[in-house]
């Protein structure tokens, strides 16, 4: 499918000529590209999931510091965000996505070894953040996923 913003500002939009006026046909996606946007949407869902547990708590719950339970859910429900943005843009083959995806399953990574620690560590729950990251960030680096995520807007 081809928008008029995917067309360059030079390109007119009712071409003459009758080659200029097909429609390049796409190829198909990997199937480890979508094995990775299929991740990210997991790991967005969990946050989303996360969010409403959250804010579940809060009106339930009452917390130590309210003000600091609310904005904790709202950097959660910014993240859930977030992450569904970078993958519907990963499937879109935007380069910007594979910084961002980085950067997201470092942060998700210091979540889940912290889980592993402290005085209550919950090693289900590290588990549970740690294998997606994982699985993401051997994905990021194959080779299908780098010359999908090459397109520069």
């Amino acid at each position: 499918m081809l928008f008029i913003l995917d067309m360059p500002v030079n390109e007119p939009l009712n071409p003459r000529n009758d080659q200029s006026a097909e429609v390049p046909v796409t190829s198909r996606t990997h199937a480890l590209v979508t094995l990775l946007a299929a991740v990210l949407w997991l790991e967005a869902v969990a946050l989303a999931a996360a969010t409403v547990f959250l804010i579940f708590e809060v009106l339930v719950a009452p917390a130590d510091s309210v003000t600091s339970a609310i904005a904790l859910a709202v950097v959660v429900a910014i993240a859930a965000v977030w992450v569904a943005v970078i993958a519907i843009n990963t499937v879109r083959g935007n380069a910007w996505t594979r910084g961002a995806t980085i950067v997201v399953q470092v942060l998700l990574g210091a979540i889940a070894i912290g889980s592993f620690q402290g005085i209550g560590p919950r090693p289900d729950i590290g588990w549970m953040v740690l294998f997606p990251v994982l699985v993401v960030l051997v994905l990021m680096f194959t080779k299908p996923v780098l010359a999908h995520t090459n397109h520069r807007e």
